[in-house]
């Protein structure tokens, strides 16, 4: 009341800029990374930043270790499988913090800190441990990475963060946890080695209960915001579309061309998941925990591409050839792989993973909504819209 009756003493003029500043002051500290110091992330290849490329044996390169692999932001592959940018790194730049580093990079190296952010996912793990699936006969080609791993991986790094329980407990307050994408490969590599999907189906309890897990033991530690993302609409996938290709069109979604019953098993698991987030909320009321909806933010992408700016939807920009651009003995970055002129108007990258354009897409409806539960954009002030997400509805 005061401060108004002073400023009506001044000139318009002056009195203008004084409440421009005033303002420009308030955002500046909504914006200033006061809502989170750090994030904290965990998954599979859809948000590995480079932490398979340091387990992979260096005497024969890795696919994704090669051109054209990150070459429209970082111009040069760093181990992401995509273009460019993942939906954890527009997050990360949206809160105001640096690209989160992965573990296996060590900290200090070329002036890494993980007090700001530590990446453990890595591309091909999965939710439950490797015996799981020894059990059933199910091989993991590229790792035997899980869930459990990288939550003890994170233990060991925590005196890093803190030197007691207490200073823990801070420092995961003001951080934000970033649970998964994870669960997609315990079905992926059971798909691809041709395992009966009613059986892969009997996987997913399991598949959600790791999940569960995981996040109630960082809660415990002291996490009070997580984000869980969902699984994609795998239907949707070049990987599957060439896989399972036939000719039984009732397979087929008309609108979108993706397989129907492969988008059924992700809503499955989508809809176990959430159910489990429900139970999780009531017993940690003090915490929370976003639902973040991959499937819907993406399948937006497939019903209308040319809306969102994609010529491409099901197609690989960077693959072997084929109806899908996919062949799974030609991967993107091995000779004689071929990739697009603009990835940008592509929602696929290599047949499993998208595009940085599809993914900045998906963060952008994830942080600004609809498409996460409760709303990002309500939990703390976006440090800037610089990334330049799609957010169109």
């Amino acid at each position: 009341m005061a401060a108004s009756s002073s400023i009506q003493l001044l000139t318009p003029a002056l009195a203008i800029l004084i409440l421009t500043l005033l303002k420009l002051c308030t955002s500046t500290r909504a914006s200033a990374g006061i809502c989170y110091k750090s994030i904290i992330s965990f998954g599979d290849s859809i948000a590995d930043t480079g932490n398979l490329l340091r387990l992979c044996p260096s005497n024969h390169p890795p696919h994704f270790s090669l051109p054209p692999y990150g070459e429209s932001f970082f111009h040069r592959p760093t181990g992401r499988f995509s273009n460019g940018r993942l939906v954890n790194d527009f997050i990360a730049e949206s809160f105001g913090l640096p690209l989160i580093p992965p573990y296996l990079a060590g900290e200090d190296a070329r002036g890494r800190d993980f007090r700001q952010g530590v990446n453990f996912a890595v591309a091909g793990a999965t939710a439950l441990d490797s015996s799981f699936f020894r059990e059933r006969g199910v091989r993991n080609p590229l790792t035997n990475v899980s869930l459990g791993t990288q939550l003890k991986w994170f233990k060991d790094v925590m005196p890093s963060f803190c030197s007691n329980s207490s200073d823990c407990r801070e420092f995961l307050r003001t951080s934000l946890v970033l649970m998964g994408e994870i669960g997609g490969n315990d079905y992926n590599h059971a798909l691809v080695q041709g395992i009966k999907i009613d059986q892969i189906k009997s996987f997913v309890p399991a598949v959600v209960s790791e999940i569960s897990s995981a996040i109630e033991e960082v809660i415990k530690l002291g996490a009070v915001t997580l984000i869980v993302p969902g699984n994609f609409p795998i239907g949707c996938s070049a990987v599957y579309l060439t896989y399972f290709q036939g000719s039984n069109q009732q397979d087929y979604d008309k609108a979108t061309g993706c397989i129907n019953w492969l988008n059924d098993f992700s809503k499955y698991h989508n809809r176990l998941l959430q159910k489990e987030l429900n139970r999780i909320r009531k017993l940690h009321p003090h915490a929370t925990i976003i639902y973040a909806d991959y499937y819907n933010a993406a399948m937006r992408l497939y019903r209308s591409p040319n809306k969102y700016g994609f010529r491409g939807a099901l197609k690989a920009c960077c693959g072997g050839g084929g109806p899908y651009n996919y062949n799974s003995s030609v991967e993107c970055g091995y000779p004689p792989a071929t990739s697009c002129d603009d990835p940008s108007l592509y929602v696929c990258w290599d047949g499993l993973h998208l595009t940085e354009a599809a993914y900045q897409s998906i963060a952008g409806g994830l942080l600004q909504g609809p498409f996460s539960t409760p709303p990002m954009n309500t939990i703390c002030a976006l440090a800037s819209t610089s990334s330049g997400l799609l957010l169109q509805d």
